[in-house]
């Protein structure tokens, strides 16, 4: 079961990806290669002013990538990038069996589009 505060996001296009003028981008694996999730940005000054996510549209994945944006949206990058598998987790709450996933694949989407491309 979801908690309430993910379950908005599963009847809500809140937060859904692309997001127009995302100055970073990252997903967790390939589009159409399997389960994924893709994270768009807008960071200015070392601050996520918008995040937004696409993912295959399952209720988990929803609840993820939407819950993962809610958080993240307003935070320092640092600080984003401190929030780990279980802290998203907490706030998704019990996820359906073979769903779990889900969580770190938002983490690792996220952690991808804040990665300093050199």
């Amino acid at each position: 079961m979801l908690s309430e505060f993910a379950e908005r996001f599963v009847r809500s296009p809140l937060h859904r990806g692309p997001l127009e003028g995302a100055t970073h981008y990252g997903e967790s694996d390939q589009p159409g290669e399997g389960p994924y999730v893709q994270i768009w940005l807008i960071v200015e000054a070392g601050v996520i002013r918008q995040a937004a996510f696409k993912s295959p549209g399952c209720p988990s994945s929803t609840a993820c990538g939407g819950t993962l944006c809610a958080l993240v949206s307003g935070r320092a990058v640092d600080k984003a990038l401190s929030l780990t598998v279980a802290d998203l987790l907490a706030v998704v709450g019990t996820l359906p069996e073979g769903k779990g996933h889900y969580v770190g694949r938002a983490i690792r989407a996220m952690r991808v589009a804040l990665e300093p491309n050199d």
